[in-house]
């Protein structure tokens, strides 16, 4: 690195929403400097520009060649994480990765292997980790307080984001892609066991949209625990908050219900013209960027991989494949 004391990171592109929020947390850390946006479009991150005087760069290759630039952050349309992944790697930078890690699981294994092959690390962005929620539930799922985890019913329904994420040429999917990763990735993780078979139904049922904005994902894990996933863009405009994260995890001695956001108070204002939701609790992001910088400075394993945004990724790509067939479908044909 530039400075011993220093993690020198760069930002591609803030297509997607969670871009901003990334850039709030680093921008306040004392061991981190931003040394680099990269959007194509400039009126886009304007207001940052303006605000904190980083240099902009409308292409991504001249910020990779930055000699100083330790690592970046990646937050454009889905169908550009793989090339943009892989030229970083290439260039010698570490890289996070917002979610989904890629549209196809060939694509997601040539991000791994790039990285691998460079010597930098690759972190998936699932800051639902890094919710106190979860954290508690997971520790009480490790000290044995319900028993053997056999299911596990879990939700996140969010609003309709628009935008490219209903362009198929730039999302690669729907809601079902959307938001199965960041659940799939909590199940997987409590329950220390990869999904083995997928079924689901699909369909737009909210809007009116070229993609699905509803599905329901059942998964059979190896160890023999099954899931349940409710994966939407159902939640109205009236609505306090974008979206849910919850899982109800059943298990030999008893249950455990996790409402991820759970940490708010609602608050009620004649202005708005609906109940709002004001949160008090930890922030996901911060925690979850902390350790990725942690990472790069101690030369350290990245707490969430690759692999691990891969097989996440995977499983919503099995429940397309699902659809297609009326049929449930074993995960050894969809990873290969």
């Amino acid at each position: 690195m530039s400075e011993p004391n220093k993690v020198k990171l760069g930002m591609i592109s803030f297509a997607h929403s969670h871009g901003r929020s990334y850039f709030r947390e680093l921008v306040s850390m004392p061991d981190v400097d931003i040394v680099g946006i990269s959007d194509e479009s400039r009126t886009r991150v304007q207001p940052i520009l303006d605000s904190y005087g980083i240099p902009y760069f409308e292409d991504y290759h001249d910020l990779l060649a930055m000699e100083q630039l330790d690592a970046v952050v990646i937050c454009s349309e889905n169908v550009h994480h793989a090339r943009i992944t892989i030229t970083a790697a290439k260039a010698g930078k570490h890289v996070i990765c917002e979610k989904p890690l890629g549209t196809t699981v060939e694509e997601m294994k040539a991000m791994i292997r790039a990285c691998e092959e460079n010597g930098v690390r690759l972190m998936t962005a699932f800051p639902c980790r890094y919710l106190p929620a979860v954290v508690e539930a997971k520790e009480a799922v490790d000290r044995g307080d319900i028993g053997e985890i056999v299911a596990i019913k879990g939700t996140n329904r969010g609003s309709m984001p628009g935008s490219w994420f209903v362009d198929p040429a730039l999302s690669g999917g729907g809601a079902v892609l959307d938001h199965t990763v960041h659940v799939m990735d909590l199940m997987r993780w409590f329950l220390g066991s990869e999904p083995d078979r997928v079924y689901a139904e699909m369909g737009t049922l909210f809007h009116e949209l070229p993609v699905e904005d509803a599905g329901m994902v059942h998964v059979t894990f190896t160890n023999g625990a099954v899931a349940v996933l409710d994966t939407s863009w159902s939640r109205s405009k009236s609505f306090p908050f974008w979206g849910d994260v919850t899982m109800e995890i059943i298990g030999t001695n008893g249950t455990i219900s996790v409402d991820a956001f759970g940490q708010k108070n609602e608050v009620y204002n004649n202005d708005a013209g609906k109940a709002q939701w004001s949160h008090w609790g930890d922030r996901m992001d911060a925690y979850m960027l902390k350790d990725f910088v942690r990472t790069i400075k101690e030369n350290g394993s990245v707490p969430i991989s690759g692999d691990d945004g891969m097989r996440s990724a995977a499983v919503a790509l099995a429940a397309y494949e699902s659809v297609k067939r009326k049929a449930s479908v074993a995960m050894s044909e969809i990873m290969g």
